[in-house]
Parts: C-alpha cells; structure tokens; sequence
C-alpha cells in the first residue's frame, strides 16, 4: 500500500456512518484526520438524520447531505451525487461507511485516494484497502474506526467522542423547558426508555418510571425529562404519567440537535443501548446504560462517566432488533433481569461520583 502524503492532500471527502451512535463514535477517527491533515479541507457526506451529529465539529470544514431517500436515490440519484462531487476535487476519501456503495460513490466521484475496510466486495475500489480481520470486528466500535487509519500509516488523537453545542443552542434548550413548564432548566434528569433499533433493547416502561419518580423524590426541583424520537412518543407519555408531576416528556417534540443540547443539561442520563446514550457520553453526562442483546464488548458508553447495566443470559448477546423467544416467562429475559434495585444503585453511584457541569 502506497504511504498517503499529508502535503499532497488538500480536500477530503469522508463518507459518515448510517446510525447516529456509529457517527458519534466515530468523531475520534475524525479528529485524527484533522490532526494528521491540518490544512487540508474536510467534507463529511452524511445521510440527514445523521448530519447534525457533526455540526457545530471543528473538524468538519462542510457537510454534505446525502438525500438518499429523495435526489440522490436509486441508480440514477447516485450518479447525480458522483456529479455534485466530482467538481469538489477531493483528493482523498475516508470511508467509514463499509457498503459497496460508498466505495463505488467514491470511485464514480474521481477521487484518487481511496481509504476503507475491503468488505462487501469493493477492495478492487479502493486505492488503500483496510483487511478485515477477526480482531478488528471484536474491537470497540472506536477502535474499529480508528482501525481504518492504522494501516495506512496515519496517527491516532485518543479514544474520546466529542459532540459540541453552541451558546445559541443551550439558550434554545432552556427555552424548551421553560416552555414545557420545568421547574429549572439546569441539571435535569434524562431518561431514555426507547431505542431505534428495535423493541428489544429496550428495558421495561414502568422500570423507567420507577427510577424516575425516585429521582425526582431525591433531586427536586428538578424536572425528569423523557427523550426520545417521534415514534416514541406514545411511550413517553405513558412513563409521563407514572412519574407524575415533574416530569416532561419531549420525545418526538425535539430536533436531534435540540436533544444533544438538552442532554447536555442532564445532571444524570439513564438510557437503553442508542444513539442518544453515546450522545451523552460525548458530551461526558454521567449515565447509566442498560444492555441486553447487543454486544456491550462493541458498542458500550464510552464517558468516563459511565455506567453499564446488563445481565448475562445463555442468549445475550442475540444482536436481534425483536426477542425471538416466544415463550411469556423467558421472552426479553436479558432485559427483564435488569432490575430497578439495580439501575438504582448505579444511578445513586453516578449522583456521588458524577461532577455539575458548568453552565453558561
């Protein structure tokens, strides 16, 4: 594999994860690419619900959105794409996106340094091929994307996620509370009872409920505020009522955005295996992170802050987004054995351990 010249790259084009938790744990690959290409310009194709994971980035220079379900979808939108891209004049793409298609997009788009893992078939598109090994698919998710530069001879900036908010985004976050009726807005308690991957991951409703109308007990005034995206709605009003007075349920009523700038207020985040879990862990929340049948070897918080709950079963680590037990008494065994008692006392854990952040 020919070495990559920091001095002949001028423009990069870095095609992002499809998943908002894969594209938070990918900001330390990220930052190393700025750091191993100080001069160079970084663009970051993105699909739109995951392009606001890099906004605010320092080492994003633009972000590009990859519309694949409008102008840019079937045959002829990726050819429209490769079009947009080609007079950008990238002279590297990073690929951290492992499809056939991103290395072919690349291809298409003219640029000549090609850099990604040789899976699904496209190592002949790629001009620096990353093997794929047993190792490095048993790795950290962080590391697995850090995996990508190490062969090509590039350095590493540390294993730590970033997300950034901006002034004008917390002023906008407390407005959402104040306007949801919250008693203050600093400090608040997240919870997190849904996840996009399927029902699976996630723990019992009135679990969740049970732990937030404790927390509200112990940190009043401060409002429980539920998380979560619009198909979650329902749920959230659901433990809403069982919490009771103080606790506000935002799920679906925010921009992922708005909920990064919200979680970042959080005095305390207890949340399934998801994007916004790893959201907090980059913003450094104390958290508590309930695990069931995805792999927590891969995919765990990764916030110096956090916290891990799960309890090992024959069938856990499943990685299915549905329990495939249709058995009533051992149907979502692995998350039926998260008990409340236990959430509790890592919850407790993470108040004694956990520091206030600053505030504007």
């Amino acid at each position: 594999m020919n070495p990559i010249v920091p001095e002949e790259v001028h423009r990069i084009l870095i095609r992002a994860a499809n998943w908002v938790g894969d594209a938070v744990m990918s900001t330390p690959m990220i930052r190393a690419v700025r750091q191993d290409f100080p001069r160079a310009e970084i663009h970051i194709l993105a699909k739109p619900w995951v392009a606001p994971v890099f906004e605010q980035s320092p080492d994003i220079d633009r972000i590009i959105p990859y519309d694949a379900r409008g102008r840019h979808a079937s045959v002829r939108g990726i050819l429209r794409l490769c079009r947009e891209l080609r007079p950008l004049g990238f002279d590297l793409a990073v690929l951290v996106q492992n499809a056939f298609e991103a290395a072919l997009i690349a291809r298409l788009s003219h640029i000549p340094r090609r850099l990604g893992y040789d899976t699904d078939g496209r190592g002949l598109l790629l001009t620096h091929p990353v093997p794929m090994t047993r190792r490095r698919k048993r790795r950290h998710q962080i590391d697995y994307y850090l995996g990508i530069l190490e062969d090509a001879g590039l350095g590493t900036a540390g294993r730590k996620t970033t997300l950034f908010v901006s002034p004008a985004e917390r002023v906008r976050a407390a407005r959402i509370l104040k306007k949801a009726g919250a008693a203050c807005t600093d400090g608040i308690i997240g919870l997190n009872p849904g996840a996009a991957f399927g029902g699976a991951k996630r723990w019992l409703p009135e679990r969740f409920a049970e732990v937030g109308r404790r927390l509200h007990q112990r940190l009043a005034p401060r409002p429980v505020v539920i998380f979560g995206g619009p198909g979650e709605r329902t749920l959230g009003d659901a433990i809403r009522r069982e919490v009771g007075d103080g606790c506000i349920n935002l799920a679906g009523r925010t921009t992922l955005r708005e909920a990064i700038a919200l979680i970042e207020r959080c005095r305390l985040f207890i949340t399934n295996d998801s994007g916004l879990m790893h959201a907090a862990a980059a913003l450094d929340i104390p958290l508590v992170a309930i695990f069931g049948p995805t792999n927590h070897t891969t995919t765990s918080p990764s916030g110096p802050s956090s916290r891990m709950v799960r309890v090992p079963v024959p069938c856990s680590p499943c990685m299915k987004p549905e329990c495939p037990i249709e058995s009533p008494h051992s149907r979502h065994r692995c998350m039926r054995s998260v008990t409340v008692e236990r959430v509790w006392t890592e919850a407790l854990a993470c108040l004694g351990a956990g520091r206030q952040a600053n505030r504007p």
